[in-house]
């Protein structure tokens, strides 16, 4: 039966040898279809994994927020003839706050193996490095970009931190990031605890935890860096 490979990818220019196990390497070198988010960053993935792939054997597969139930399907057609197929996200794990998850649910109704590799997940590593719950947590994605629902937003979270004792992990395009720090800052409460993690395992990773009250006026440049916030008591 064929096999569907999760495959993660590097969160930014950083060494293969520290994030990514050899055996993905070897994986990866013996696909011939992939189903990816952007095709030109995949190809420089697989060129940087292994230099000897040859990229025009390969055949790439677009998924993205627009594509339907019923072109995904019609991706997994060289798995129905014994093909191993891999998945691979922009960054990080594939189908962990990702288009992938649709790949996934297709090949687990069709009976086909799912099988997800070792790599770097942001949300997770930014979890562990918090000194937050990492029991009970809850990963909310991108916050409304209205002010006032974002506000709202904000608000509910930390809510539940306090009544649920539950971490609360959210994310910001990347240019907005100040902007949704300087909304944390205004919104909660001087005490309730911020951890910024940014540039997850490159050479400028920042992660750090302080209060509400602690941040103010020390939050460092965070436009444009790819970066997780977590909410706690």
């Amino acid at each position: 039966m064929a096999t569907l490979y999760l495959i993660p990818c590097s969160l930014g220019e950083t060494n293969f040898d520290r994030i990514l196990p050899a055996n993905n390497t070897q994986i990866v070198t013996e696909l011939k279809h992939f189903i990816v988010e952007d095709i030109r960053s995949a190809r420089r993935f697989l060129k940087k994994a292994n230099p000897q792939i040859v990229i025009d054997e390969l055949t790439f597969y677009v998924l993205n927020q627009h594509t339907t139930a019923a072109e995904i399907s019609t991706f997994i057609k060289p798995m129905h003839v014994g093909n191993d197929m891999g998945v691979i996200s922009e960054a990080g794990c594939p189908a962990i706050a990702d288009p992938g998850a649709d790949v996934v649910a297709i090949a687990q109704s069709q009976g086909f193996k799912v099988v997800p590799l070792v790599g770097p997940s942001s949300i997770l590593l930014a979890l562990m490095a918090s000194g937050f719950n990492g029991q009970s947590f809850a990963f909310n994605g991108y916050l409304p970009v209205q002010p006032a629902d974002r506000v709202k937003a904000l608000k509910k979270l930390e809510n539940r931190i306090y009544s649920e004792n539950q971490s609360q992990l959210f994310i910001e395009t990347p240019y907005r990031n100040m902007k949704m720090a300087e909304e944390i800052l205004s919104s909660c409460q001087p005490t309730t605890k911020l951890c910024i993690a940014a540039d997850i395992t490159l050479e400028t990773e920042f992660i750090v935890t302080k209060t509400v009250k602690a941040w103010k006026g020390n939050v460092p440049d965070l436009n444009k860096r790819p970066t997780i916030f977590i909410l706690y008591k």
